[in-house]
């Protein structure tokens, strides 16, 4: 049995594809700017190369033979698999541009973020950032959010995640405060002190620590809940009591004495930290180069002191 020629024309093929798709040869003809004739004289040379007929051709009718069904199938879908590597290739060759909108928590806007922003923007100097800082989770489609860091449980399975790192939480109190009222030795301590809520009632909180060797939960209480954490790290620093807050946002405070760690041997549980976007298909060049940018910035030390421990 003879071979048949590895060596087939693609244009042959795309013709062939087409006069399938479109029912004749006079309308593929038309779709793909070309003479009949030449359709048809593609088509023949196609056949002579796969050695068997894949279209019976009438005056009136055109059908696959069971052959042609087959090659179409398989065919066609090499051809869109071409096309998406055309287009992954266009988007690695171009140029990032035009502008990308993120949204981050608020307690997300410091070194780390900003950092990669920037980085970003002087790296590519066609690109435009709008940061949108809030801890609502937004609706991403419906509010034209490329792409949103997370933390915690992802509730909307129609998003596409990436896991960046684990975050946690530390305990913090102002110098005021500690004075006052002194620092907790363990955590059940924590139950008799005021707390700074993150949420949005302080009823029946409760707050749970990992040491180095069990992890508590503790019922707490304070006069003051937010469910924004620069509330929450305000009302700490202003001496309203014992605040979680996630390292990155209480770093700078601690550095420069307006907070003090309380309980250092203890966090919250790590939770999952996610860059989140709507779809991967067609994901734009800006976005891609972005996503990537944060990662490295993880990788290479230029996120927080302590690891991605940043948002709430």
């Amino acid at each position: 049995m003879p071979l048949v020629n590895t060596m087939l024309d693609l244009n042959d093929i795309a013709v062939f594809a087409r006069v399938v798709e479109a029912g004749s040869f006079t309308a593929a003809a038309r779709l793909l700017a070309m003479p009949k004739t030449t359709v048809s004289r593609r088509i023949a040379a196609l056949e002579r190369e796969v050695g068997v007929r894949l279209l019976q051709r009438t005056t009136r009718s055109l059908k696959l033979t069971d052959a042609g069904r087959l090659y179409y199938e398989e065919s066609s879908q090499a051809l869109r698999s071409l096309e998406q590597a055309k287009f992954r290739l266009a988007e690695a060759r171009a140029e990032p541009a035009g502008t990308i909108r993120i949204s981050a928590p608020v307690g997300f806007g410091g070194h780390f973020l900003s950092a990669t922003i920037f980085d970003f923007l002087a790296t590519y100097p066609k690109s435009r950032v709008e940061l949108r800082l809030t801890d609502d989770r937004l609706n991403l489609i419906e509010n034209g959010i490329d792409l949103a860091f997370r933390t915690g449980i992802l509730e909307d399975s129609t998003l596409i995640a990436r896991k960046l790192g684990s975050t946690h939480r530390i305990l913090c109190a102002s110098p005021d405060y500690l004075a006052r009222c002194g620092a907790p030795d363990r955590p059940a301590d924590l139950s008799r002190h005021d707390c700074v809520i993150a949420g949005p009632s302080a009823a029946n909180a409760h707050w749970v620590l990992e040491g180095a060797d069990r992890q508590e939960t503790i019922s707490v209480s304070g006069r003051f809940a937010a469910n924004e954490m620069q509330a929450v790290m305000a009302a700490a620093i202003a001496g309203y009591g014992i605040a979680q807050l996630p390292y990155g946002v209480a770093e700078a405070c601690i550095k420069d004495g307006r907070l003090h760690r309380v309980l250092d041997g203890y966090t919250t549980p790590a939770g999952g930290l996610h860059v989140v976007y709507p779809s991967s298909r067609h994901l734009s060049p800006l976005v891609k180069a972005f996503i990537e940018l944060a990662i490295d910035h993880l990788n290479t030390g230029k996120g927080p002191t302590e690891g991605p421990a940043i948002i709430s």
